[in-house]
């Protein structure tokens, strides 16, 4: 089997060893440099990559890895594209070739787009850009996806873990026009409206967020359960930033409804009841998510509703009750998972009733 690996670059000198390395395993690596200024091209080259650079005019990343995928030679039976911030697991070729069948045109593996301070995973889903080759091309401005010209049969698999190290200086300062561009060509896209709402959310404009995720919601395509549960919880988080909290109240409830197999809309409503001081719903929401036992990967998770938050909301519903030994039960909990301030606001409040 023949496997390659393809990428897109810009100004990453600073990861070329590491993820060279990482991608070693392949048959072969090719980037299509995109118009770097310091020694991106030179580097990838000295390490062994098939380097082109080239500008993409106007500037999309969906027509850039498909330029990217086009340097890659015709004998190829897997295709994997990455990005220079990302690095492999090692093992990463065996567990695929194991994995990989006849038929196949997509592999499924873990991806772990961030980490927690103590260098546990964060945010992880299940990851899609390992293809045959000749069944699909990259499409949307921005947050492009492989859209594919043959019914998809995936496979995965196990021990392919592709983890995410990205630069902190580096700028997403293009993506809300490049968003704003996906949405005027695909209107009816719901994953392009979703992720334009997000955007406006993450730069604080909460009114076009708001209005921008209700579209979505009312797109006849727009049936994916995780993603239209994400978008009511992301309505709930901008209202409460506009002091809607009765309103936002209304949108967790609808969200936990829509993913019941989801622990974040839960957590959040607990966290909106702690706000209130309503501690017995604070309390019930609380022992609703801890009931969720499994992580769904099938969108992004987020990983302090997994670890310490709802025990610390629980610790603090109990303590607030009147139920000191559940408290300190909860706030043991917590601490273990990591929430090293719990022990001392624990003793403040048995300490103050």
């Amino acid at each position: 089997m023949r496997i390659y690996v393809y990428a897109i670059a810009r100004d990453e000198e600073a990861f070329a060893a590491r993820w060279m390395g990482s991608m070693s395993e392949a048959d072969g690596v090719y980037v299509l440099d995109t118009g770097s200024g310091d020694g991106t091209a030179a580097a990838l080259r000295d390490l062994g990559a098939h380097v082109v650079t080239e500008r993409v005019e106007p500037w999309r990343f969906d027509a850039a890895r498909n330029r990217s995928l086009e340097l890659v030679p015709a004998d190829g039976d897997v295709l994997v594209c990455t990005d220079l911030d990302e690095v492999f697991c090692p093992g990463w070729r065996a567990a695929l070739e194991a994995a990989w069948r006849p038929g196949c045109t997509t592999a499924r593996y873990e991806y772990v787009w961030s980490f927690n301070a103590d260098g546990s995973d964060g945010v992880k889903f299940w990851y899609e850009k390992v293809h045959k080759p000749g069944v699909c091309r990259w499409a949307h401005p921005v947050h492009e996806v492989l859209e594919y010209a043959v019914p998809k049969v995936y496979c995965a698999v196990p021990g392919m873990r592709l983890e995410h190290h990205p630069d902190p200086a580096k700028s997403r300062g293009d993506y809300l026009r490049l968003l704003q561009l996906a949405v005027d060509e695909s209107p009816e896209d719901a994953r392009d409206r979703h992720y334009l709402g997000r955007e406006y959310m993450f730069r604080g404009r909460w009114e076009e967020a708001v209005g921008t995720f209700k579209a979505h919601l009312s797109l006849p395509g727009a049936v994916w359960r995780p993603e239209r549960a994400a978008s009511m919880l992301y309505i709930a988080r901008c209202l409460e930033r506009l002091g809607r909290w009765e309103e936002a109240e209304l949108w967790l409830l609808r969200a936990a409804f829509e993913a019941p197999e989801q622990r974040e809309p839960l957590v959040e409503l607990a966290q909106l009841m702690a706000g209130q001081g309503r501690w017995p719903a604070c309390e019930r929401y609380c022992r609703r998510a801890l009931d969720i036992r499994e992580q769904d990967m099938t969108y992004a998770a987020e990983p302090d509703c997994w670890g310490a938050r709802p025990w610390t909301l629980l610790a603090e519903a109990c303590a607030r009750q009147g139920r000191r030994d559940w408290a300190a039960s909860c706030a043991d909990m917590a601490l273990r998972m990591g929430e090293t301030d719990q022990r001392r606001r624990m003793e403040e409040l048995t300490r103050n009733g």
